[in-house]
């Protein structure tokens, strides 16, 4: 069954949660900016986790290279791309519309706003928060919306094992990308880019920027074709005339 364009990205009572980790990421965001701006060194928290994974890529150089890869405009823009096509496909603009501009957004915000706010900086380089790790937490928040948070229609059957196939995929693309979030924030710290609490910030920064879209197209989404169906009247019952009482 097709998808309609008016298709929520998250269920009613999914959105006062949404609400509320919008308002905690928001929080969690401008308290840690706080504490850190204006700063030019790693704080306390920073040096015991910061300290032991530079040590450990001294032997790795280029490792830390490829960890911060996945953040980058190329994959984290065909993975977008990719799904915004996938929602498309099946009629879902709200979906393809969360998809184009979850990145774009949060990586917006980063650079435009938070970063020149809170101004702190690492070799000389604005660094809070990360922009890396919020470019790929607010990928990953997007495909969980998409893949598993969105409300679901009963599908039409399908031959097995295609419905369990189905199912691992909408769990495992979500899982890898949490993953790289994780990968991408030893990555850029490995790069001696950003302090430990600048991911930590840039994985807040992504995961709210996309509670705040979602809530936002959920919001303001035309209602256009949501409503019921036409009535269906049942064989050998007539219409009822403009003007005349209801028959029967």
């Amino acid at each position: 069954m097709r998808q309609r364009p008016g298709r929520s990205l998250l269920a009613g009572r999914a959105r006062p949660l949404a609400g509320g980790l919008l308002a905690g990421c928001v929080l969690f965001v401008a308290v840690f900016g706080i504490v850190v701006a204006g700063q030019s060194t790693a704080g306390r928290v920073d040096r015991a986790v910061d300290t032991p994974l530079l040590v450990w890529f001294t032997s790795h150089p280029a490792l830390a290279l490829w960890m911060a890869y996945p953040a980058t405009l190329v994959p984290a823009g065909a993975v977008s791309l990719i799904a915004a096509l996938a929602c498309l496909a099946r009629g879902w603009l709200r979906g393809a519309v969360l998809a184009l501009l979850a990145v774009p957004v949060a990586s917006g915000l980063n650079d435009a706003l938070l970063k020149p706010l809170f101004h702190r900086t690492y070799g000389g380089a604005l660094t809070y928060p990360s922009g890396h790790t919020s470019a790929i937490a607010a990928l990953a928040s997007a495909l969980t919306v998409l893949l598993l948070l969105a409300p679901r229609r009963s599908p039409a059957p399908l031959p097995a094992p295609r419905p369990a196939l189905a199912a691992a995929l909408r769990w495992a693309i979500p899982a890898v990308a949490w993953l790289a979030v994780v990968v991408v924030a030893i990555g850029v710290i490995g790069l001696r880019w950003h302090y430990f609490t600048d991911t930590l910030g840039g994985a807040a920064l992504g995961t709210g920027s996309v509670c705040a879209l979602v809530l936002l197209l959920d919001i303001s989404w035309p209602r256009r074709g949501r409503g019921p169906g036409p009535v269906q009247l049942a064989p050998g019952r007539n219409r009822a005339s403009p003007g005349r009482g209801h028959p029967g």
